[in-house]
């Protein structure tokens, strides 16, 4: 794959892989692939088909250090936690797993959000 532009459901079945690469991540959504924990999700296939990882303040500047990425942009905001996962990093599952188990550990780390309240 390398060097040729990777389709939508390319990145899709790496970013699958990726989370089945961890015990007890599970991948939810359907248009907007994701995974979460305790309310708060730490990683997303976007709809500009790209990954994106929520990490730690010193992970995340090592991260875009070593792999020249950015921080996502979405909707005009920038994500602050969030990285940009470069294609051909993505193309290394276990290159990247490690990074996703961060993200994963994080995001443990953090109070659980409320259950939201079901409308009548």
């Amino acid at each position: 794959m390398e060097n040729l532009k990777l389709s939508r459901e390319q990145k899709i079945e790496l970013y699958n892989r990726l989370v089945a690469s961890h015990a007890d991540a599970i991948r939810k959504g359907d248009t907007i692939p994701y995974t979460s924990l305790n309310g708060h999700m730490y990683s997303y296939f976007s709809k500009d088909d790209f990954v994106a990882l929520r990490l730690p303040a010193d992970e995340r500047v090592k991260f875009m250090d070593r792999y020249k990425t950015t921080l996502v942009k979405q909707y005009g905001i920038i994500q602050k936690e969030y990285v940009m996962v470069p294609d051909s990093l993505l193309e290394k599952t276990a290159e990247l797993k490690p990074y996703f188990s961060i993200s994963h550990n994080y995001i443990s780390t953090l109070k659980p959000k409320p259950a939201s309240k079901s409308k009548k």
